[in-house]
């Protein structure tokens, strides 16, 4: 995918890490989840 123009981001191993790309959230790992969540709601207001 990375040849097709894909970006790759990764936080440190086993931590919390969220990305958002415009719409699309996303995040690393289940201990994500509250960060990931809490992007959501902001995305949302």
């Amino acid at each position: 995918m990375r040849k097709r123009g894909a970006l790759y981001e990764k936080g440190p191993n086993w931590s919390s890490f969220v990305v958002q790309d415009g719409n699309l959230l996303t995040g690393q790992n289940p201990g994500s989840s509250a960060a990931l969540a809490e992007a959501v709601i902001a995305a949302l207001r």
